[in-house]
């Protein structure tokens, strides 16, 4: 079982490294050219110490010194110094410019994912676990790519050309360097293996983290009237005790690499300083071979520390790769058809045949649920809490998907319409209100931004937002952020209906509209609403039975099913559940006016 465990992690891994292979070919010319200046880089770089070889002999040998030869070795060396600074310096450019690309077209890519997702999939999600796969994940995967490339390169080419001019210089003791070289090898491959769950562990629980975080300076109000306080203190130190020891853990057996690695480094010099000394005693070497050897040596064993700090780092930018992967290769929503019709000239005629539906499909919710509706009548739906009355409203703006039956507006299925169609068809306004960043202006007018500024005002005044906006120092051009600001909970639902009257759309849903204004603006607006709603086919969610006397037709929810179905008199009349919720709120609020 662990092996089969084990097995699915290499598969996984290294098909998130075919993934972030894929994304550096739109790149390869990066690659060629940072290749090529990483090749120049290290050959000058490995050419000093021969030359520095033999200015040494040039003052060790026998006889004089030769300053000429030393002065003439000196400007060598300060040619290739320059050469290699500019020749670094256009790599690492040409790294970050590959690096940073990448990570902008994966952060496209996700976010254009995050926008055709299933809303079962952000329902499921917490939303700071989400941005923690597009911000911090993306980052530390950049991170180490960039690392990866700017070291890896370097190293290996490093290697490659230590290994040609020792063997230019002598052939045994670099013998001796490559006998011990793979000691490295192992060490940094055991450690590897060993760091990439430790970090993959690290970035799930960062990710739940910023999940908890972004959940409660949201709700911070609701925290606090809870007193939950404490509640959530010892919830977020039981996350960040679990990250700090998936941070320690991991950074403790990523670090052991470089010490194991030098280990090896300090037996590689000592090998080719014992046999350099033996070499240049017995004449085979140089005094200033014997200098450039040693170098070589340890210019030879630089590489393995760095290469093994880099399989570290990158074994955690696959890990983030891995999870903004998943992310990216999520099951979109159902796509449209080609041959997706466009939803015009809207009357108002919705019917739902035989549709049933649940969220999970061990808990049922809707069966077999049948209803026709006709242009310009007011349906209004009620029932008790978890009965499916904003179910029905996500499934007519098809949030969701039916799982058996049909929808149909205007004789054609909404699967067989573009969703931009229907849902302009609609215009809403739920319960939780919802705003963006930008002016009063822009919020009302985001459903028709090229209205007029007299129609824009005409939509305010029937709203009843007019008046407070008027007494804001900058009027319409005020500027909130996506909570509202200083902004109430009425006034914000007042600009969300200002919206949806500006609109004029065809079709209306409106799921406890006015819950948050004051009686006395409530009455206003519903006129308005009145006025709104003539000629137009309008859902109405209510939870206040007194706010649906007028509607054409109330559907009684229960348990996902439709048990009473008539007008408002007709439903009193049959004395059923409907009329037991009517005389319910009745005593409630007889009572409270008692009281």
């Amino acid at each position: 079982m662990a092996g089969n465990t084990s097995e699915k992690k290499k598969t996984k891994q290294s098909e998130t490294l075919k993934k972030v292979f894929r994304h550096l070919g739109r790149y390869r010319i990066f690659v060629v050219f940072s290749i090529l200046l990483a090749t120049v880089s290290v050959a000058l770089t490995l050419y000093i110490p021969k030359l520095t070889g033999y200015a040494v002999d040039y003052i060790v040998g026998p006889g004089s010194v030769s300053f000429s030869g030393v002065i003439r070795v000196m400007i060598q060396i300060g040619i290739c110094t320059l050469i290699t600074a500019l020749a670094q310096w256009l790599m690492n450019v040409c790294n970050n410019k590959m690096t940073y690309q990448i990570v902008r077209d994966i952060r496209n890519d996700a976010f254009r994912k995050i926008e055709i997702l299933p809303l079962k999939y952000i329902d499921g999600h917490p939303y700071g676990e989400v941005v923690s796969r597009v911000i911090a994940d993306v980052d530390q995967f950049a991170d180490g790519l960039l690392m990866g490339f700017t070291q890896l390169f370097t190293g290996v080419a490093t290697i490659v050309g230590t290994l040609c001019f020792m063997l230019s210089v002598n052939v045994t003791i670099t013998f001796v360097v490559v006998l011990i070289t793979p000691v490295s090898f192992f060490v940094a491959n055991f450690i590897a293996k060993r760091t990439f769950s430790m970090f993959r562990i690290q970035s799930e629980i960062r990710g739940e983290q910023t999940g908890l975080i972004d959940e409660m300076i949201g709700n911070q109000k609701v925290v606090q009237a809870f007193g939950k306080g404490e509640d959530v203190t010892e919830q977020f130190d039981e996350v960040n005790e679990r990250l700090g020891k998936a941070y320690i853990k991991a950074t403790f057996f990523s670090s052991i690499t470089n010490p194991a690695t030098r280990f090896v480094n300090s037996l590689v010099y000592t090998g080719v300083g014992i046999a350099g000394a033996f070499a240049a005693i017995n004449g085979a070497l140089s005094v200033g071979q014997l200098s450039s050897f040693l170098s070589y040596a340890n210019q030879y064993t630089k590489p393995f520390n760095e290469i093994s700090g880099v399989v570290t780092e990158f074994q955690n930018a696959v890990a983030c790769a891995q999870r903004i992967f998943d992310l990216i290769e999520e099951e979109p929503q159902t796509p449209e058809p080609a041959d997706a019709v466009e939803l015009k000239d809207i009357k108002g005629n919705v019917t739902v045949e035989n549709v049933s539906f649940s969220y999970t499909p061990e808990q049922k919710l809707i069966q077999n649920f049948n209803l026709r509706v006709k242009p310009g009548q007011k349906i209004a739906i009620v029932g008790p809490t978890g009965c499916g009355k904003t179910t029905l409203i996500n499934l007519l703006m098809r949030f969701y998907d039916v799982d058996q039956g049909s929808i149909s507006v205007e004789n054609t299925d909404i699967r067989q319409m573009t969703r931009k169609s229907l849902r302009a068809g609609y215009g809403m306004v739920l319960q939780d209100t919802w705003l963006k960043t930008g002016t009063l202006r822009d919020n009302i007018m985001m459903g028709r931004p090229d209205a007029t500024e007299e129609e824009m005002i005409a939509a305010a005044k029937a709203s009843h937002v007019h008046s407070f906006i008027r007494r804001l120092p900058k009027g319409y051009d005020t500027w909130i952020t996506e909570d509202g600001g200083g902004l109430s909970q009425g006034q914000k639902q007042l600009l969300c209906i200002a919206r949806v009257m500006l609109s004029h759309p065809p079709m209306l849903i409106l799921d406890e509209a006015t819950s948050s204004i004051d009686t006395r603006t409530e009455i206003k607006v519903q006129e308005a609403f009145g006025r709104l709603m003539e000629g137009r086919t309008t859902f109405i969610v209510a939870h206040r039975l007194s706010t649906i006397r007028e509607a054409d037709v109330i559907l009684v929810m229960k348990d996902g099913q439709i048990i009473e179905q008539g007008n408002h008199e007709s439903l009193l009349q049959k004395g059923g559940f409907y009329n037991y919720l009517y005389e319910s709120q009745f005593a409630l609020t007889g009572s409270a006016n008692a009281g």
